[in-house]
């Protein structure tokens, strides 16, 4: 790549596609696609149950989350260097607006013998709510059932103003991008945030809980 740049003058052109592709390969086969769009989006709408957003994890609590057997060390260090890689869309000149929607219990859920983890973790994600780009809303324990409990989902939406999802669990994972499909989750999205405290509210409980975590 450096010698066709070179020969043709195009300064570093060919060897910008090959980084960009060499990241790409870090990537899980199943997550490429979703990547992209998420690369494009506008807007991403974004509500997770078990684990706070990639975009919004730190190293440490990245790494926890893969642990317990399904990934080989090198495969761990692969796909953390790939989330941490994902998170400078949220530092670009005009990053996508990200709205976080997540269960309290997310907040509360300990990760064993890793001491400070927590506390450092939602110090960061504090942090990141208080970025004009970066909403995070939390949906207290007293919201009791409700929809969003029947799992994860991500709402992207592209320049053109197209919109597609992306939805996984144990097994696979998938792009959502029949208009009636995503209209169903856009609506399920709304309720689920309608459960949710106010932007400033979730704050203060994010730094509360994080305050529990220092003791």
């Amino acid at each position: 790549m450096k010698a066709v740049d070179d020969h043709y003058q195009l300064g570093d052109r060919f060897g910008r596609m090959l980084r960009e592709l060499a990241k790409l390969d870090a990537e899980p086969v199943w997550l490429r696609e979703w990547i992209e769009f998420e690369r494009e989006a506008t807007t991403l709408r974004w509500f997770e149950l078990s684990y706070l957003p990639g975009l919004l994890q730190t190293e440490r609590y990245a790494r926890a989350t893969l642990a317990g057997g399904r990934f080989t060390a090198d495969e761990v260090e692969r796909i953390v260097a790939s989330r941490l890689d994902r998170q400078e869309i949220l530092e670009r000149e005009r990053p996508p607006q990200l709205i976080a929607v997540v269960d309290e219990s997310v907040l509360r859920r300990p990760v064993l013998d890793q001491p400070g983890l927590m506390a450092e973790q939602l110090d960061h994600l504090a942090e990141q709510s208080t970025r004009e780009h970066v909403q995070v809303h939390v949906v207290p324990v007293d919201a009791g059932m409700y929809l969003g409990l029947a799992g994860q989902f991500i709402i992207a939406e592209l320049p053109d103003g197209a919109r597609v999802a992306h939805a996984d669990n144990q097994l696979n994972a998938q792009i959502v991008d029949a208009p009636a499909d995503v209209a169903r989750l856009a609506k399920t999205w709304e309720i689920v945030r309608n459960e949710a405290l106010s932007r400033r509210q979730s704050i203060e409980l994010i730094k509360e809980v994080a305050k529990s975590w220092s003791r």
